[in-house]
């Protein structure tokens, strides 16, 4: 009896560990496509700073 709860216990932790998984690893994905956008606006900032345009264009 105690081995059927203890590997219940167990599937339920690992259950809800995957779930925080999924949660830091969605979180990490949006947090990694704002830098990428940020960085793509800077640079191209930068390159209209270089053709002499202006860099809010």
């Amino acid at each position: 009896m105690q081995t059927q709860e203890r590997q219940t216990d167990t599937e339920i932790r690992d259950c809800e560990m995957d779930e925080e998984l999924a949660d830091v690893l969605t979180a990490i994905s949006v947090v990694s496509k704002r830098l990428a956008r940020k960085l793509a606006m800077l640079s191209r900032q930068e390159k209209a700073k270089k053709e002499g345009g202006k860099a809010d264009e």
